[in-house]
């Protein structure tokens, strides 16, 4: 059993059972042993940890809500990729524009 426990503790970070500590010694009574205050401080660990596996959950769980309502909306919507055709011109333009405004520029250097 001493071992499950171990084992329990390092599942949690050292962020996690600092801040369970703390939080134990903050609502730590008079004549609470130190003992009575690690037992605490275990439990807040242990509900820290649940949290965030919850959290965890939940979040993986939107993930794939949001995913499935994508994939419908694109199937209603009937959206079809286009095929790469080559040449995009659209993505040639800022090269070209870039290479006409040195070729102006050394122009203008080179004959005045």
């Amino acid at each position: 059993m001493a071992k499950k426990r171990e084992n329990e503790t390092e599942k949690v970070s050292k962020e996690a059972q600092v801040e369970a500590l703390r939080i134990a010694k903050g609502t730590q009574r008079p004549k609470q042993t130190k003992e009575q205050t690690k037992l605490i401080a275990q439990g807040v660990e242990k509900g820290i940890a649940e949290y965030r596996k919850l959290e965890k959950a939940k979040a993986r769980e939107r993930d794939k809500q949001k995913k499935k309502e994508n994939r419908s909306r694109a199937d209603q919507a009937d959206i079809e990729v286009p095929a790469d055709t080559g040449l995009d011109f659209s993505k040639m333009i800022p090269w070209f524009l870039l290479v006409l405004s040195w070729g102006a520029f050394l122009g203008f250097y080179f004959l005045a």
